[in-house]
């Protein structure tokens, strides 16, 4: 075999690779420049902005599991001014590449408005629209439960920005190909999908909840057939490029999220184990392919019938 390549396509822009750090376990990037050069990866996902400040939940919110982790952290993040303003130029002295924007809102109208300030920077190369959040105005349900409302979101979205608007899925639903089609029928140009599953602990000496909020997102390698499932199922729905996610921990299970249908696989929990994981995950990929004959990433891609 030749020289192998990694390079894959993400909605008009090439990556390097398809290792994208994901939302929430990168910060905003410039901490993990301290350890190794992050242009070595595709992209990233930065940490989740919404309109406001928020300070997150309350403590405890992460809790430990057998192969995995939950967290209730709240999308705690300074504001999208102040990623704007501050976040973002520091940045840009250690990352040359486009980042991904993770959007976050609890109304329709603050998605919007997180997203029309992130789709103004030139460093931002596409808007990740976090549809996990909690809907304030409609009883406290996420956004991304119902077709209906997962819609909504994306399509208001849609019509405020030029850049590509990846919608992330949550998995806590009956049908997740359903809410994939109604994004991908509102102009999504993308799906990114899983996001955490809930999960739960409880501490048998006090008989109450390990973490304040009681339930989490639980992440981490144990989630990882459930990630394959629902990315196998989504891409086989829908007709827009699809971002796997959910316990990928090795450049095996990267070309297994390909193989599924993804175009590019995020890497989340296995960052907060070992900050140096995006990395070598990368730095492994050209052996794997080289072991199971793949020459070219793009063409496992949906490979699995």
């Amino acid at each position: 075999m030749g020289e192998v390549n990694t390079k894959v396509d993400l909605l008009g822009i090439e990556l390097d690779n398809p290792i994208i750090p994901a939302s929430g376990t990168f910060g905003y990037g410039y901490e993990f420049a301290e350890l190794y050069d992050i242009n070595i990866l595709g992209t990233f996902s930065f940490k989740g902005t919404t309109k406001d400040p928020r300070f997150g939940n309350p403590t405890p919110r992460i809790a430990e599991c057998y192969a995995g982790m939950i967290n209730a952290v709240g999308l705690q993040n300074p504001g999208v001014e102040k990623v704007v303003s501050e976040e973002l130029p520091r940045l840009a002295k250690c990352f040359n590449k486009k980042v991904m924007a993770n959007v976050g809102g609890f109304s329709v109208e603050e998605y919007v408005y997180t997203a029309k300030m992130l789709d103004s920077c030139d460093q931002v190369g596409w808007l990740e629209v976090n549809i996990s959040c909690p809907n304030v105005h409609g009883g406290g349900l996420n956004f991304g439960s119902y077709p209906e409302s997962a819609a909504e979101v994306i399509a208001a979205v849609k019509k405020e920005v030029k850049k590509p608007v990846i919608a992330k899925l949550s998995p806590n639903v009956t049908d997740i190909a359903a809410i994939a089609k109604a994004v991908e029928a509102a102009g999504a140009d993308a799906v990114s999908l899983i996001n955490t599953l809930l999960g739960m602990r409880i501490n048998l000496q006090t008989r109450k909840p390990v973490i304040a909020n009681k339930m989490g997102g639980f992440s981490g390698s144990a989630i990882f057939p459930v990630a394959v499932r629902m990315v196998y199922q989504v891409a086989n729905a829908v007709n827009i490029p699809v971002i796997g996610m959910g316990g990928v921990t090795t450049a095996e299970d990267v070309i297994e999220m390909m193989m599924a249908g993804a175009c590019a696989v995020e890497v989340g929990a296995a960052n907060l184990i070992d900050p140096c994981a995006s990395r070598d995950i990368i730095l492994d990929l050209p052996r794997v392919m080289e072991k199971y004959r793949i020459e070219n990433l793009k063409d496992i891609i949906g490979v699995c019938k």
